[in-house]
């Protein structure tokens, strides 16, 4: 009897995670549709080195003039996509932004998105439920869990801390709090705020894309001081909180 249930479980353990392709393929449709849309000399694909990303942007550009809004849709489609399956290479999305759209409006625009792609992808853990996270991730799961049982009382703090100084991989970090039932409006929050020093570096390289030389410019040390200075900002609220706390104690 007790075979019986274990395999029934196991079965609707697979099929949760059969979602996930699922979903991730319905994406992947919604975006071949959306290029369909596109003139077919417009080449449309994801970037993968700076010079596919300087034929893009200029493409882009020039097609975004009439069909401002058709642009917007694609790229936006195609951020969260790339945050909601972790697909690698949103560094590119993110210089692509600057460079169509500009520094604050860029910015503004990837840092929604982030926060959005990732809830995404917490929504989909979430879905998949914790027994079959637990299987194929489980010292990643036991380590976050242990770390939130540690930060319960300055929980927003310190998932604003993950995602500044990242102990461990975004996707990661999104699965887990999904699976352990991270209240979904700090985990957005989080990102959206915690997420805002890179995305600014990165964006403000995009809107100077024709003087940038390889990837590994964007983290120059001036870039690096920006960030530890924003990120040092967002903790010195939870660093008061707990000198208070233990002076309370």
């Amino acid at each position: 009897m007790w075979g019986a249930r274990s395999a029934e479980r196991e079965r609707r353990e697979e099929k949760r995670v059969g979602l996930v392709p699922l979903t991730g393929g319905l994406g992947l449709g919604l975006l071949y549709c959306l290029t369909l849309q596109a003139p077919q000399d417009l080449k449309l694909t994801f970037p993968s080195s700076l010079d596919d990303l300087r034929s893009l942007s200029s493409a882009l550009s020039k097609f975004q003039t009439n069909h401002p809004t058709y642009v917007l849709i694609l790229f936006s489609s195609s951020y969260v996509f790339k945050q909601t399956f972790a697909v690698p290479g949103s560094v590119f999305l993110n210089l692509l932004a600057g460079a169509l759209y500009g520094v604050w409006p860029g910015f503004l625009l990837c840092s929604v998105l982030s926060g959005l792609g990732a809830s995404m992808c917490y929504l989909i853990s979430n879905l998949v439920g914790a027994e079959a996270a637990n299987f194929y991730f489980p010292a990643r799961i036991q380590a976050f869990k242990d770390k939130l049982q540690v930060n319960k009382d300055e929980l927003p703090f310190f998932l604003l801390s993950l995602r500044l100084f990242p102990m461990s991989p975004n996707w990661a970090l999104n699965m887990a709090s999904g699976v352990l039932g991270v209240p979904l409006h700090l985990f957005f929050l989080s990102v959206l705020f915690g997420l805002m020093p890179y995305n600014y570096i990165c964006v403000t390289s995009g809107a100077i894309l024709s003087d940038l030389e390889d990837i590994s410019d964007i983290m120059n040390w001036t870039n690096i001081g920006r960030s530890m200075i924003a990120a040092v900002a967002a903790l010195i609220p939870s660093i008061i909180i707990r000198l208070k706390n233990k002076k309370s104690s």
